[in-house]
Formats: C-alpha cells, structure tokens, sequence
C-alpha cells in the first residue's frame, strides 16, 4: 500500500511517501509558514523519487491540528482535493498524534507551546487518549508532570520535556492508525483547541 503524508500545522513542513514500506521523506524544520508555496513542489519532489503517480497514491493523511490556522487549512485542503480526484480514503491525525506516537507506549502528555505560558495539551496512555485535547496553563501541565511523561517539540522553559522528532512522530502515528482510513474526505477537519484571535474578536 501507498500512502501520502502532509503535516503543514507549524514552522515546520513534512511530507512523506510510504510506498509498500519503504518510506521517502522531506522535512523543512523551519518553512516560515509559505507551505502555500513550499508544499506542492515537496510533494513533487517525493513522487518522483519514490517513482509514483499521485493516482498511485490508496491514501492520504494531514495533520489536522492545533497549530497555525493558515498551515492547517492549506494541508487539510490539499489532502481532501486529491482525495475526492481520485477517490481515496482519508486519516486525520492531531498534532498531539504526532509528538505522542514517538513513544509505543506508557504515559504521555502531549504539549504545544500556546505562548504566555499556555499550552494545548492532549494526554495518552498507550494508545489511549486519557485527557482531550484541551487548553492547560504552565501551573496544569506541572500538575499533570508527576503522572505523565511531558512530549514537545520544542524545550520549554520550566518545564522538563523530552523533546521529540515530528518526522519520527508522524510516520509512526500513520501506521499505528493505518486501519482507520476512511473513504470520506469529509472527515478532514481542523482541530482548534481555542478560537483564533480574529474569531475571539467578533462581536
């Protein structure tokens, strides 16, 4: 089986290629948020070194967030508009996903850094989900330190993280997922833990 992979939620952008195991990978730590201008030519770029048509491709995953609202939606639209071409099932994975999945098992508390010591967190044991995604304060996630490994990709000042590897994170999410694919490209949608600014500041 073939799989495309497009996580566009951050600085960072990584697409992956799985064709029948063997894996092809681009990552951009730092894309300065133009994944409208960087993201189709990596894509491109992985066809033709795994030797695959797009149609080739039996499925499709995106990072559906938290993250940036702008990245988000352009990774979601993407993977939805070749899927509906072509008629190929979908997986969303979260953000949390793909910091969490760098470990097989135990437990861990996701984090993204939300500025202002805020943090969008989701919790795991095992595969298990055991905190929702939800919206925590720096005084929450020390709370939850005893209890639960703390996963970030970046360090963060007073808080003991294992720093982990998005690349690494996302493909081991997508194969630990691999059966959850589903043929309704409907199925992609951003995960906002909170509104964004523009949202908030509606009347």
């Amino acid at each position: 089986m073939n799989y495309l992979l497009i996580d566009t939620s951050g600085l960072h952008l990584t697409v992956v290629i799985i064709k029948n195991g063997e894996v092809f990978t681009e990552f951009l730590p730092d894309g300065n948020l133009k994944h409208s201008i960087t993201l189709m030519p990596a894509v491109e770029n992985l066809l033709n070194k795994s030797g695959l048509k797009i149609s080739e491709i039996d499925g499709f995953s995106a990072v559906i967030g938290p993250g940036s609202f702008t990245g988000i939606r352009i990774g979601v639209a993407t993977v939805k508009a070749f899927a509906n071409a072509f008629n190929k099932p979908v997986l969303p994975v979260t953000s949390f996903d793909v910091l969490a999945y760098n470990k097989r098992d135990g437990k861990r508390l996701a984090i993204i850094d939300a500025m202002h010591d805020n943090f969008y967190a989701c919790a795991y044991n095992g595969n298990e989900i055991t905190v929702s995604p939800c919206f925590l304060t720096k005084a929450e996630v020390l709370n939850l330190a005893g209890e639960y490994e703390i996963l970030s990709s970046t360090n963060i000042e007073g808080l003991n993280v294992t720093k982990v590897d998005l690349l690494k994170g996302l493909i081991n999410a997508v194969n630990s997922k691999v059966n959850d694919f589903i043929l309704n490209a409907d199925a992609l949608e951003p995960l906002y833990v909170r509104k964004s600014q523009a949202e908030e500041g509606r009347v």
